[in-house]
């Protein structure tokens, strides 16, 4: 039980250390890299985000200075604190995280979320909604 308890407190941080490997191999530099993480929410579907482990991989990301973006269709507002929550992505990011597969993401398509990158992005898919989907982003998925 314990050895299970480990790996998901764990889990936040090794996504942000996979994302970053990531953004060194492809040349970005880490330090002001952006990311947008999308959703943040504890489970799909749903408005709480109390026990949600998506607020370690946020947490960790900026430990490396990355500069994070938050978005989430369900998520209230006013339970973010300082999270970096907005309305409606930017156009200008080095990596997006889908981490959490609200209904509201199942149909987007790489054609999306290449109008939220730069050339040479990384798709990062917690729950692998997209996987063999992506073709020309560099794709990750647990």
């Amino acid at each position: 039980i314990s050895a299970g308890r480990f790996i998901n407190d764990t889990m936040g941080g090794y996504i942000a250390k996979k994302l970053v490997k990531k953004l060194i191999g492809m040349g970005k530099g880490v330090l002001g890299a952006r990311v947008l993480v999308m959703g943040m929410t504890f489970k799909e579907n749903v408005a709480d985000i109390r026990n949600s482990k998506v607020v370690d991989i946020i947490n960790e990301l900026k430990d490396f200075g990355v500069d994070v973006d938050v978005v989430d269709a369900h998520a209230d507002p006013e339970q973010i604190y300082g999270l970096g929550l907005i309305e409606k992505p930017r156009n200008n990011y080095d990596a997006v995280i889908v981490a959490v597969s609200h209904d509201a993401y199942k149909d987007l398509d790489e054609k999306y979320f290449k109008s939220l990158t730069y050339d040479n992005a990384v798709l990062v898919d917690v729950k692998g909604m997209y996987r063999g989907k992506i073709q020309e982003l560099k794709y990750w998925s647990l």
